[in-house]
């Protein structure tokens, strides 16, 4: 009897299997072969093995009475989590064999990699998330002509490299309806386990009125409708005017479709760190606050995370790779001279520069994409995969939004990058020497979601 032991990656035992071989399944086990080397015999388990080989094949993980004999080389299963291509469970489950036959017999899992998921809660609500989200912001017009098919055919490429998280807003143009034409695909291509895995994030920015519960739940199933869905996985509240205290309504409003079942969490976009307060405060359980947040602007990490830390609200990031600025692309460029540099020609391009602008200037901001090569190149990574891995290693941030662009350019090599990435305490110190250099945005602009309420 050949024991097969699984262990996740802190070496905790979670499960224990047993496999019996005859002898002539021994003797034709697969031995591995490398890249144009010789066949190895190298392998695992007692049979076939010398014993004064025994040693360097196997180990044993011990702790008193505690003991488990492994394979000294173990099978990751990290790989089947997304963003190495699609896994066909029959196709996994025979390469599994494979490998136990030739003797490798420990595989490494987990129930889920923390790295890669984040749950958002309160209370009884939670919903769990991609930490990397797909920002469709893009979809609404100013970045390019989006053909619906192509762009549903790059959210399903998206969904099965892992990255199954969508955000998007009811003034996003296309965006929600994009979503419903994509969560059909799913339902009807992919098994049932994506579609479990895929959340759609939405938002809700209503002009100032007269918040009845007639007026919300009109609007929220719009957006159902749209998104083709029973129930919003997660609705974003927005509000323009804190003189009109009708948020608190639209929020009570919210709660009580979420006790319908119409809504699964509520949640906020762009709310400064006092109105948060005053919406927990009134019991309205709030799971996320989406914000702007980079290397720029780090006003979250000021009165918000604060108030996140005390609460358990998490924050959802937009504005991280700053519509593109924080890349190779603006690295050495002079935009003071005409045309020496890319065009700002998208509106989140401009955007952004302007924040550049209110924090530093293009000296200084040329001196952080600098900083930032220096790591991006010391760890083989991209500038945009640093400045994200950065943001998400901020407490009380869960997820990051990064933009997508559907038909017309992906980014899924890079993005998967952000989960091997580990910025040492050297790549965080010369980043945080370089941007507290520039001006705090909570004095130039006030809390989180201000530009937007500003005179």
């Amino acid at each position: 009897m050949q024991a097969s032991a699984t262990l996740t990656r802190t070496g905790a035992l979670t499960n224990l299997t047993s496999h019996s071989y005859s002898k002539h399944q021994a003797r034709s086990r697969r031995s591995i072969t490398g890249n144009g080397a010789r066949r190895s015999n190298i392998r695992c388990d007692t049979v076939g093995v010398a014993s004064e080989n025994r040693q360097q094949l196997l180990t044993t993980v011990k702790n008193g009475n505690d003991s488990l004999e492994i394979c000294r080389v173990l099978n990751g299963m990290w790989q089947t989590s997304g963003g190495w291509g699609r896994i066909d469970r029959d196709d996994a489950v025979e390469a599994m064999l494979k490998y136990a036959d030739a003797g490798l017999s420990t595989f490494d899992m987990a129930d889920h990699y923390d790295k890669k998921v984040c749950v958002v809660k309160n209370g009884k609500d939670s919903l769990e998330i991609c930490r990397v989200i797909n920002g469709m912001w893009q979809t609404g017009g100013g970045w390019g002509k989006i053909d619906r098919g192509n762009a549903v055919d790059a959210m399903l490429s998206y969904a099965d490299a892992g990255f199954t998280s969508f955000d998007m807003a009811d003034i996003y143009g296309p965006a929600e309806d994009l979503y419903g034409l994509f969560i059909n695909r799913v339902r009807r291509e992919r098994p049932p386990e994506l579609l479990e895995k895929v959340k759609g994030l939405t938002k809700w920015v209503p002009p100032p009125v007269k918040m009845t519960s007639s007026y919300v739940r009109q609007n929220i199933d719009i957006s159902r409708k749209r998104m083709d869905v029973a129930s919003l996985d997660m609705l974003q509240f927005h509000w323009w005017d804190y003189s009109n205290n009708g948020y608190l309504d639209a929020l009570k409003h919210l709660t009580d479709l979420k006790e319908e079942g119409k809504i699964k969490t509520v949640a906020l976009t762009n709310f400064d760190t006092e109105r948060l307060q005053i919406i927990l405060e009134n019991g309205i359980p709030i799971v996320s606050n989406q914000v702007q947040h980079s290397l720029v602007d780090m006003r979250p990490q000021k009165r918000m995370a604060e108030l996140c830390q005390l609460t358990g609200v998490k924050l959802i990031t937009y504005g991280t790779v700053m519509g593109g600025l924080l890349s190779e692309k603006f690295l050495d460029t002079n935009l003071s001279i005409p045309f020496a540099g890319p065009p700002l020609n998208t509106p989140s391009l401009q955007k952004y520069k302007r924040m550049v602008d209110a924090w530093g200037g293009w000296s200084l901001f040329q001196a952080l994409l600098k900083t930032l090569n220096k790591v991006a190149f010391k760890h083989g990574v991209s500038i945009p995969t640093v400045a994200v891995k950065y943001i998400l290693d901020q407490p009380t941030v869960a997820g990051s939004m990064v933009g997508v662009r559907l038909g017309l350019s992906e980014h899924i090599k890079d993005t998967t990058a952000i989960f091997s990435l580990t910025l040492d305490e050297e790549d965080v110190k010369s980043i945080q020497e370089v941007i507290s250099k520039g001006k705090d945005l909570m004095r130039v602009i006030g809390d989180c979601g201000d530009e937007y309420r500003r005179a």
